[in-house]
């Protein structure tokens, strides 16, 4: 009696699965890697229309709501600011500074800051603000 030969399965892998996990991590990174470097503090920022968008590679000095300067992500004293600003100033190109203070903070203090940043060599002066709606 002759058997009939067993016909060979092939094992298919289904990757729709796999694709499926590629196209959300894919997702997930360009999503996550899109934010704007932001201080880890909470400022209310002045608004203002004519607002311009720019990339944040410039020094930031922060104040918040409190009167707290915060300049590389540490908290200075106002004593302190004059020498790190000449240093900074040095080693960068465009000379520039953005002052991101709290808009309850008081004016007088944003512009003893800015006096202080134009005396220790910052050419470049620039106010954050929020875009008004």
């Amino acid at each position: 009696m002759k058997l009939l030969p067993e016909k060979k399965t092939r094992a298919l892998i289904n990757i729709t699965p796999l694709v499926d996990v590629l196209f959300i991590l894919i997702i997930f990174f360009a999503v996550t890697s899109t934010f704007l470097e932001q201080p880890g503090v909470k400022l209310d920022l002045p608004k203002a229309k004519s607002t311009e968008l720019q990339r944040i590679e410039k020094a930031v000095l922060t104040v918040t709501a409190d009167e707290k300067l915060i300049f590389g992500g540490e908290t200075i004293d106002i004593a302190s600011l004059p020498e790190l600003l000449k240093k900074t100033m040095a080693e960068s190109s465009d000379r520039s500074l953005i002052i991101a203070a709290d808009k309850t903070v008081p004016h007088g203090l944003v512009v003893k800051l800015m006096d202080i940043a134009k005396q220790s060599g910052v050419e470049k002066l620039i106010i954050s603000t929020e875009p008004e709606p």
